[in-house]
């Protein structure tokens, strides 16, 4: 069995995770998926490339190479929702954001399926995850995730009107020291021409709920960020490396920023 995911360790007490940008589909699942699925319009396009300066600065990095369709690796395999009362994706998901079908008449995955991916896709991840944040906490003394994504700037389903391109979630204070996540937010929010916001339409996903500790020495942050920030959501396969730039360079000093608080407990 493969891994299905990309890990490079760091460093520093820093370690990024990247759970959605992945787009590789297996064959047998593929073939019972619609067109509108196979597109993978729900792609967090390109935050690995966003992110490929973290070995430069010393902070780990995993990244998973399979789409969120095959599953999510940022939801609850309970399939307890991250927002009651707001429509949430489900763990496998069904649908896109778009509300179209991912798999075609009578072909959605069964319980049995289900259960399997998580055992193929799901668990490796998420036990590489807790291995590199136990290690880091044990030569550290401190853990820090950093959990990328991005998503379309305009989601009905999910928020009205247009997303702020960076929002960064902490669990509603829950994930992390408040000392970090104020930081984070101050160089998120000094970002030139980008907008920002702390908590709102997007907290943390489970990555960051689960795994953000503070209390035992792990902390955790979520960045989503709208995919107008950095690339044509025309066309949002194709990567412009010069329209990234100005996004890019606030991702680094951001995470700069995480580095130094860090090394300094």
């Amino acid at each position: 069995m493969t891994d299905n995911f990309q890990f490079s360790p760091g460093t520093t007490p820093v370690l990024i995770s990247v759970p959605h940008a992945g787009t590789a589909i297996p064959p047998a699942i593929a073939a019972r998926m619609t067109d509108a699925a196979l597109a993978l319009p729900d792609t967090d396009w390109h935050v690995k490339k966003l992110y490929d300066f973290a070995h430069e600065l010393g902070a780990g990095l995993i990244t998973a190479d399979h789409s969120r369709y095959v599953v999510d690796l940022n939801r609850d395999p309970s399939g307890r929702p991250l927002y009651p009362g707001a429509d949430n994706s489900e763990f496998v998901p069904l649908t896109t954001f778009g509300e179209q079908p991912i798999y075609r008449t009578s072909q959605e995955p069964d319980a049995a399926e289900i259960a399997e991916r998580r055992e193929l896709y799901w668990r490796p991840y998420h036990d590489r995850l807790a291995a590199e944040l136990a290690r880091l906490k044990s030569a550290f003394g401190i853990a820090v995730l950093w959990d990328g994504h991005s998503i379309l700037s305009h989601v009905p389903r999910f928020f009205d009107g247009r997303l702020p391109d960076l929002n960064l979630g902490s669990a509603k204070g829950a994930s992390a020291a408040p000392e970090l996540v104020a930081r984070a937010v101050d160089v998120l929010g000094n970002a030139d021409g980008f907008s920002s916001v702390l908590n709102g339409r997007f907290t943390g996903g489970y990555i960051t709920r689960h795994y953000g500790q503070p209390h035992d020495g792990v902390h955790a942050l979520q960045l989503e960020m709208a995919e107008a920030a950095y690339l044509d959501e025309a066309d949002p396969s194709q990567y412009d490396p010069a329209r990234a730039a100005r996004l890019k360079a606030v991702l680094r000093q951001t995470i700069e920023t995480v580095i130094a608080w860090a090394k300094t407990r």
